[in-house]
């Protein structure tokens, strides 16, 4: 079965209506980062997917599926899903992206696909194996060549396990949603009320897509802006390091709590720059501490 084809016919273009559009407010979390005797610890990236109906944060797996890991923000920091946008809509199966893109969005839209990068190896059948179950996402591949997946991914909008794990050498679940379930669920329902409504551009890949307009626009496509966020800790001499890829020209907060429910305490604040960001906590004197960094769009 192929989940999200590769190729397709040119589609043909949507109406193009130019109007600004504001961009999409939210905060860029590093999912608990825990530290506990001996003071070393490792987060795996979040990965945050905003889109117009609301945000998904996700946890990928760096150590459990490396290769897909890699793979899937090597894409992201090349620019490639840059006014990337869902480009299926499955209610109780699926839902793709990282196939297609808009460009020259505001002057003389059209929507060729992402540039791919070579295949890479399958990891389903790795040490850890992690079913298609909701609210995961998975990467994408062409039917019969397990490893053919690239630059297409898919979230799981139900339990496909007994389908997606079985054919094909297992389709690789690299990562889960940790907040924005809500926003998965509204893909489950078809009623109009629910605000996303299926266009069919061009009989092909293109034939299930999810608009904001029964009549839609380039604007009413279902755009997805992704950020990435890691933060590491290591501990030299009972100082502790907190180091993580800053967010450019964002203000980046380091934040901890000792307790659970958490009452975040915010250590420093800073300007991002696109590089990794270190910062010394010199009053680490609990042995059981909580990092966080916060990122406001």
């Amino acid at each position: 079965m192929n989940v999200v084809p590769r190729t397709a016919k040119q589609p043909v273009p949507l109406r193009h209506r130019a109007r600004f559009l504001p961009r999409w407010r939210g905060a860029l979390l590093a999912w608990l980062c825990i530290v506990a005797a001996p003071w070393l610890a490792s987060a795996g990236t979040l990965a945050q997917f905003r889109t117009p109906i609301g945000t998904l944060d996700v946890e990928l797996y760096d150590q459990d599926k490396p290769i897909t890991v890699r793979n899937f923000i090597r894409y992201v920091q090349a620019g490639a899903y840059t006014n990337m946008f869902l480009h299926r809509w499955v209610p109780g199966f699926v839902i793709p992206g990282g196939g297609y893109f808009v460009t020259n969005r505001f002057t003389a839209p059209s929507i060729p696909n992402v540039r791919a990068f070579a295949p890479i190896l399958n990891e389903y059948n790795g040490d850890a194996r992690f079913s298609n179950l909701y609210g995961t996402i998975a990467m994408a591949k062409l039917g019969g060549d397990p490893n053919s997946a690239t630059s297409q991914w898919f979230f799981n909008l139900a339990n496909n396990a007994a389908n997606l794990d079985t054919q094909n050498g297992g389709f690789t679940v690299f990562g889960r949603v940790i907040g924005g379930t809500n926003v998965l669920n509204r893909f489950n329902s078809t009623t109009t009320a629910n605000g996303v409504f299926s266009a069919n551009i061009d009989n092909g890949a293109l034939s299930q897509l999810p608009v904001l307009n029964a009549q839609p626009s380039y604007d009413d496509l279902i755009y997805v802006d992704i950020s990435l966020l890691n933060v590491r800790v290591s501990a030299t001499n009972g100082t502790r390091f907190i180091t993580w890829n800053s967010v450019s020209n964002r203000l980046n907060t380091v934040e901890y709590t000792t307790v659970f429910p958490p009452v975040w305490q915010s250590l420093t604040n800073l300007t991002g720059n696109g590089t990794d960001r270190v910062f010394a906590d010199l009053a680490a004197d609990s042995a059981r501490r909580f990092y966080r960094v916060r990122v406001d769009y």
